[in-house]
C-alpha cells in the first residue's frame, strides 16, 4: 500500500476575460486573485504598446502602434506629426477604426477615398499614403494574408493651381512694394525665388554684396521655427541678385549693420529679432496683399475691404512661380533653372517650364523666322 500513489490535485482554474481598445484580453489563474492580477498585467502592458499584436486587434489599435513604431521615431516636424493623427482621426478612424484589421477589405478602404472626392489632391493623397503605410507594414508584419490598400485608386480631385502673376498683378505689386514695410520680403522672393521658409532663414552674413549672391543653406523647419539644413543638396545654393534688387539689399544691409544688427542678425526677422513663424510669414502676406489690393482701387467700408479687385488664387508661392517663368522668358535653360530653384528633380522644373505662356511661344516661334528660305 506504500508504493500506492496519491491521486493529483486537481485544480479549478479561475478564467478572466476583459476588453481594452477593441482586443480582448484572458487570464487564468489557480484564484480569483492570480487570474485578476494577471489579466491587469496585461492590460497594463496593452496600454503602454506592448500587448499582443495580431490580425484581431482593431484598426485603431494598430494605427497607434504603427505610428508608434514605425513613424514617430523618424523624428517627424510637428506639423507633420499632427497631421497622422489628425487626418486618421477625422476621415479614416469613423469609418474602420473599430474594425478588426484582418477583416478590412480594399473596397473599405477606397470608400474612403471616395468619401472625399472632389476634395484638395493634397489631402486625397494625405489619405492614401496614410492607408497605404498602415496596410502595408501590416503585411509585411504577417498581421494579414493580403494588403487591402495596395490598389487604391485615386478619385476625382481639386488639383491645386500656382500660377505666375499677370502683367498687371507684376505692376501692382512692384507699385506696393515700393512703399509697404514689407517690399524688400516681397521683392526678394520674386527676384530670387527662393522658398518662403528659406528667406525667413537668411543672415546678413549670406548677403554677399561683393559677388552679388545670395547664399542659400538652411529653412525654417515646417510648423516650427527650428532652422534646418535643406532635406537634398539641391536647397543649398548661391543665387545671383538682380540688378533691380542689389541696391535695395545693400542700403537695408548697410541700415541693419549700423543699428547693430551683426551678420548674424536675420534679414526678414520675426518677434524681437527670432526667427519668424508661419503664422507671422503669412500675416506678412495677408498685410501686403492688401495694401496692393486697395493700390489697385479696392472698394472699403470702415477700413476693411468689401470688395476685392484681386483673385483668390494670387498666394506667396505665385512669386515662385514667377520667378521660374521668368527665367524660362529669358531662355535660362532647364538644368540652370533647376539649379537656380533648389530642384532635387528636373522634372519638378520641366512642370513649371511646360506650362503654357503665349509670349514665350511667340518668342521661339519668331525666332524660326526666315529659316528654311533657300539662299
Amino acid at each position: 500500500m506504500g508504493d500506492e500513489q496519491k491521486p493529483k490535485k486537481k485544480y479549478v482554474y479561475v478564467r478572466k476575460t476583459q476588453w481594452f481598445d477593441g482586443h480582448k484580453y484572458e487570464a487564468t489563474g489557480k484564484t480569483e486573485r492570480e487570474a485578476v492580477q494577471k489579466l491587469a498585467d496585461k492590460i497594463a502592458a496593452a496600454k503602454r504598446g506592448e500587448g499582443a499584436v495580431g490580425g484581431s486587434m482593431t484598426v485603431d489599435a494598430w494605427f497607434e502602434k504603427w505610428y508608434r513604431t514605425y513613424k514617430a521615431p523618424k523624428g517627424l516636424t510637428p506639423k507633420a506629426a499632427k497631421m497622422y493623427g489628425w487626418e486618421y482621426r477625422k476621415h479614416i478612424k469613423p469609418i474602420i477604426g473599430a474594425k478588426r484589421l484582418k477583416d478590412v477589405r480594399d473596397a473599405d478602404l477606397q470608400g474612403i477615398l471616395n468619401a472625399n472626392a472632389g476634395k484638395s489632391a493634397s489631402l486625397l493623397k494625405k489619405l492614401r499614403m496614410i492607408l497605404q503605410g498602415m496596410f502595408k507594414r501590416a503585411r509585411q508584419s504577417r498581421l494579414i494574408v493580403w494588403d487591402p490598400a495596395e490598389m487604391l485608386e485615386l478619385p476625382a480631385m481639386k488639383e491645386g493651381h500656382r500660377r505666375s502673376l499677370t502683367d498687371e498683378e507684376r505692376a501692382s505689386l512692384l507699385a506696393t512694394a515700393a512703399t509697404h514695410k514689407r517690399g524688400l520680403w516681397v521683392l526678394t522672393l520674386l527676384y530670387t525665388g527662393m522658398r518662403p521658409a528659406e528667406s525667413v532663414a537668411l543672415t546678413w552674413g549670406d548677403i554677399d554684396l561683393d559677388a552679388g549672391e545670395i547664399h542659400v543653406w538652411r529653412a525654417r523647419e515646417s510648423g516650427s521655427r527650428r532652422l534646418k539644413e535643406p532635406k537634398t543638396e539641391a536647397g543649398i545654393r548661391d543665387i545671383p541678385v538682380r540688378g533691380e534688387l542689389l541696391p535695395l539689399l545693400a542700403h537695408a544691409k548697410a541700415e541693419a549693420l549700423r543699428k547693430g544688427a551683426g551678420l548674424t542678425g536675420y534679414v526678414f526677422p520675426g518677434a524681437k529679432g527670432k526667427v519668424a513663424d508661419e503664422t507671422t510669414v503669412n500675416h506678412w502676406w495677408r498685410t501686403f496683399r492688401r495694401a496692393m489690393d486697395i493700390q489697385r482701387g479696392a472698394k472699403l467700408y470702415r477700413n476693411k475691404v468689401v470688395e476685392t479687385t484681386l483673385p483668390d488664387d494670387l498666394t506667396l508661392y505665385c512669386l515662385r512661380h514667377t520667378f521660374a517663368t521668368d527665367l524660362q522668358r529669358a531662355g535660362v535653360p532647364l538644368n540652370v533653372a533647376k539649379e537656380l530653384m533648389g530642384h532635387k528633380d528636373i522634372m519638378t522644373t520641366a512642370n513649371i517650364y511646360t506650362h503654357r505662356d503665349t509670349a514665350v511661344l511667340h518668342t521661339w516661334i519668331s525666332r524660326m523666322n526666315g529659316r528654311g528660305k533657300e539662299e
